[in-house]
């Protein structure tokens, strides 16, 4: 038991330090640098879809490759119009002057000023729009490979990483990833927060990186210690891969004193149903079935 405690301490330790890395990583996201950013982005891009003459909405295959060459065309046309406005031999061109935005799903995809692409991603949960994201892509000629030239995408999330492997091979890819990283990332934000609301009278512990894609809690409202462990090793998912739980039911000793049983009891179907349900749900399944399971531990740990 002496040492089951040292190790109970050592990990209490561990989860400190994460919640303080956590409060000071989440501070540097309320810079009001980043604010700025933001607010400059988002009146860019209002801007940009104020002076539009159409918006194009897409669906399924229409949005391609081609497209975004056609895209990168405009911009580049776009550029190359303001540079010669000045001209007096230069012809107008109306086709030159009309601006389109692009409506993909949540993205918004629209031309900048400067050679640039803006896309806006749109976020939400259980239909309700949430946090709105900016990512700009820099297009200095056909020649050259577009570049991230800058965003509002959390830190925590991949967004170079995605730049190096995809944008120059297969930039509507890339475009697309990143709308997955961020929807992914609000959805197991939100479904954290919501259980926290409903059930955080029966939640004794609960720890999550700040991408929430490692997320821990224990219950312990009941008859034994539950401890569920969740991992979702790619970023782009809302329903985890690897799942932990057990009950460490609580039995009274010979001098009186309550502890844990030595090993702890798996809790199979509470791993499936977090496998494929969202976590809210999955919560109320396991709280369900709670008491059987429990009471099959018991069960099989008494002495027949």
């Amino acid at each position: 038991m002496q040492e089951e405690d040292t190790q109970l301490e050592a990990t209490r330790a561990r989860f400190s330090n994460v919640l303080k890395r956590h409060a000071e990583l989440a501070e540097r996201l309320s810079r009001d640098s980043d604010k700025m950013i933001f607010e400059r982005l988002q009146k860019e891009f209002e801007a940009a879809r104020a002076s539009q003459t159409r918006e194009v909405y897409l669906d399924g295959e229409e949005w391609n490759d081609g497209l975004l060459a056609t895209i990168r065309e405009r911009v580049h046309m776009e550029a190359d119009r303001k540079a010669m406005s000045g001209d007096t031999n230069m012809m107008p061109s109306h086709h030159f002057e009309e601006k389109i935005t692009y409506k993909v799903g949540s993205k918004v995809i629209c031309c900048l000023e400067g050679a640039r692409i803006g896309i806006q991603y749109e976020t939400s949960f259980a239909g309700e729009t949430c946090e709105l994201y900016h990512c700009v892509l820099e297009s200095k000629s056909f020649l050259e490979k577009m570049t991230v030239l800058e965003h509002t995408v959390p830190f925590f999330l991949p967004i170079r990483e995605a730049e190096n492997d995809l944008l120059s091979s297969n930039a509507m890819r890339f475009i697309d990833y990143v709308g997955e990283l961020l929807q992914a990332y609000v959805d197991r934000r939100e479904q954290v927060r919501l259980i926290k609301e409903l059930y955080g009278n029966q939640i004794g512990e609960l720890y999550h990186s700040l991408p929430y894609h490692m997320i821990e809690f224990v219950l312990d409202d009941y008859e034994c210690k539950v401890t569920v462990s969740l991992r979702y090793p790619d970023l782009g998912c809302v329903l985890p891969t690897r799942v932990r739980a057990f009950a460490w039911p609580m039995i009274q000793l010979k001098n009186g004193v309550a502890g844990n049983i030595p090993s702890p009891g798996r809790l199979s179907y509470a791993e499936d149903a977090l496998k494929t349900m969202s976590l809210p749900e999955a919560y109320a399944e396991i709280v369900l079935n709670l008491p059987l399971a429990i009471q099959q531990i018991f069960q099989d740990r008494s002495p027949s």
